[in-house]
């Protein structure tokens, strides 16, 4: 099957993959939970009852293929932020978020690792993840 074909992953699947392959054991989210989303230059999503997918990440995160194809399989609509400085991509579609306003967001996130993975409803923090994506959403 090829890789980057279209597939749905439903939030669930999504989140338990995130949050359950052997590997990310050891990441450790400070990112509280229930609190707002700092300061940012977008307004909350109307679609998915408001829910939306904020990934924070930075230049030196390596390959992260898998992991923004498992997210725009969500079907929620993605926010991405470019955080550090050093500008490095998003997938087509997305228009990250980047220089010292994304650094401030990411460092007022309290983010411990990057990328770190938000699902926000609103601008209220619902779930977080953070470390490195090697899972496979199937």
């Amino acid at each position: 099957m090829d890789p980057m074909s279209h597939r749905h992953a439903p939030l669930l699947t999504l989140l338990l993959a995130l949050g359950t392959v052997p590997s990310l054991g050891s990441a450790d989210a400070r990112v509280r939970l229930g609190e707002l989303l700092p300061a940012h230059p977008w307004q909350a999503s109307a679609n998915a009852e408001g829910r939306e997918v904020v990934v924070v990440y930075s230049h030196d995160c390596g390959d992260l293929g898998a992991l923004w194809q498992a997210v725009l399989d969500s079907d929620l609509p993605v926010r991405a932020v470019n955080a550090e400085g050093t500008p490095s991509p998003a997938p087509a579609g997305l228009n990250p978020w980047r220089g010292d306003g994304a650094t401030a967001f990411a460092r007022a996130l309290k983010v411990s690792a990057y990328p770190t993975v938000l699902l926000v409803q609103g601008d209220r923090i619902l779930n977080a993840w953070e470390g490195d994506f090697t899972g496979k959403l199937e």
